[in-house]
């Protein structure tokens, strides 16, 4: 994350009813960054960026898929696609889903912009509503971006070739 992006003014954001998009840290108003702590808020947790002590509680169901922040792998979109499906599944039975990374810009950025385009959303839709309802920093990331436009099986198709 580099100093000119800012860190996140709350530890989640609700993008659609029931999907939420967040981070490990946030910035409070008086400037001081704490630590965004997962408790028993939500059904499902998918953490893109594991860092100890940050929750969920026991009991919660809690995906771990860690990705970096730049060019992914087949390996890693396919991961990426299988949480997408996970939650989109939550949603559908009723469940509340947290999917998460650093800050909750890009990583889940990626996560939820795929769970959107499962749903009916076309790329620059998903990306639109999540930088309207997270932060204009969420998925500041073009690759990623580029990577939703193309459609994230077609990119997976790529990367596998490019290996």
């Amino acid at each position: 994350m580099g100093s000119d992006v800012p860190a996140p003014g709350r530890a989640w954001d609700e993008v659609v009813p029931g999907l939420w998009m967040g981070g490990h840290e946030f910035r409070r108003p008086g400037g001081r960054v704490e630590c965004a702590v997962v408790r028993d808020e939500f059904d499902l947790v998918q953490t893109l960026l594991r860092l100890p002590g940050h929750g969920p509680a026991e009991g919660v169901e809690h995906h771990v898929w860690p990705i970096p922040d730049g060019p992914l792998d087949g390996t890693q979109l396919a991961g990426v696609m299988r949480l997408a499906e996970a939650a989109s599944e939550a949603l559908d039975g009723g469940g509340k889903v947290l999917v998460r990374c650093h800050h909750g810009y890009n990583r889940s950025g990626l996560v939820v912009a795929h769970t959107l385009m499962r749903r009916g959303s076309g790329a620059d839709e998903a990306v639109r509503l999540i930088r309207a309802r997270r932060s204009p920093w969420a998925l500041h990331n073009e690759l990623f971006v580029a990577y939703l436009r193309a459609g994230l099986a077609t990119a997976r198709l790529l990367e596998d070739l490019a290996e």
